[in-house]
């Protein structure tokens, strides 16, 4: 039941759109509704009914984490981390009970020197995303499997590093991402991998024009497949993946995963007063918020010289 009241995200989507604009509709004088408590009760329980039905998520079996490979090579920063705790991003939809979001860390191998713009700013505009050293950073597949979803044309927008866009970002771009625009629209451009045991991974916020599947392709584990973008719903330049157990992302349950290859390093100085221990539903082996993780070897870009570009949304 639940499985198939997330699967309909974009109808209750719709009938929360519904109730704003009757109140819009209501208080410019549009048009004049019927008099009464029973007409605002009305309207006010038709945008929490369908809000409480949007939250719904299916129930994540329990099983052990996938030991799979990391979608990155080299010096690497995780945030919003299952390392740290479970539901890693705060929610449970949409498949994202373990996801983790990475990118480079704010200082060099020395812990000292600044190579990334600072996380909020006191500026008139957000960093252009070319400023971030992950930006345009090879993403790997990170197990065998066939492509069934790949979105490319979204565009690459400035970090949300001020003050006033983060406060524009929060209060207004998101909601209107989500009521919108939906799931397309909270992870941008997009890859979404069906791996041979069944499981599904998302990869998000990728580089417009960088996405080098197309549907039905198959792919080997360590394949580059996209660059890292800033496209979507996201402050800065960083990957999001996800593991799931069904190709739609409005329907799926999030599956527990771990880098299998990832070496565990220091905590990024940016980090240090808000690091804090591992809760207690952490997943053991993925690094925490703000830990520092190296994955050795080289990208293994099995794809043609020149990258092509999905065809796609």
């Amino acid at each position: 039941m639940r499985r198939s009241i997330s699967g309909l995200r974009p109808v209750w989507r719709i009938v929360i759109l519904a109730g704003l604009l009757l109140i819009v509709a209501d208080l410019t004088g549009i048009f004049s509704p019927p008099a009464g408590l029973a007409w605002v009760l009305g309207v006010v329980g038709l945008i929490l009914v369908g809000y409480l039905l949007y939250r719904t998520a299916p129930v994540t079996e329990p099983r052990e984490p996938a030991a799979l490979r990391s979608p990155v090579r080299g010096r690497w920063l995780a945030v919003n981390s299952p390392g740290q705790r479970v539901p890693s991003h705060g929610t449970v939809t949409r498949g994202q009970r373990f996801a983790v979001d990475v990118s480079h860390p704010t200082v060099a191998e020395d812990l000292t020197t600044q190579i990334n713009p600072a996380s909020v700013r006191s500026a008139l505009r957000g960093s252009p995303p070319e400023e971030f050293t992950c930006f345009g950073e090879p993403v790997c597949a990170m197990a065998a499997g066939a492509v069934v979803e790949a979105a490319h044309r979204q565009r690459d927008q400035r970090a949300r590093n001020t003050w006033q866009a983060l406060l524009w970002m929060l209060v207004v771009e998101s909601t209107v991402r989500e009521l919108i625009g939906g799931y397309r629209a909270v992870l941008g451009n997009r890859v979404v991998i069906q791996h041979d045991d069944g499981t599904y991974a998302a990869y998000a916020h990728l580089r417009r024009g960088s996405v080098r599947v197309e549907v039905g392709q198959r792919v080997e584990a360590g394949e580059v497949i996209a660059e890292v973008g800033n496209t979507g719903n996201t402050t800065e330049p960083h990957l999001h993946v996800q593991l799931m157990d069904r190709a739609s992302v409005d329907a799926a349950a999030g599956v527990p995963m771990v880098f299998r290859d990832a070496v565990l390093d220091a905590i990024d100085p940016a980090w240090e007063k808000q690091a804090s221990e591992p809760s207690e539903t952490a997943l053991e082996g993925m690094p925490r918020n703000g830990q520092i993780f190296t994955v050795p070897g080289e990208v293994e870009d099995t794809s043609e010289a020149q990258q092509t570009t999905t065809p796609g949304p």
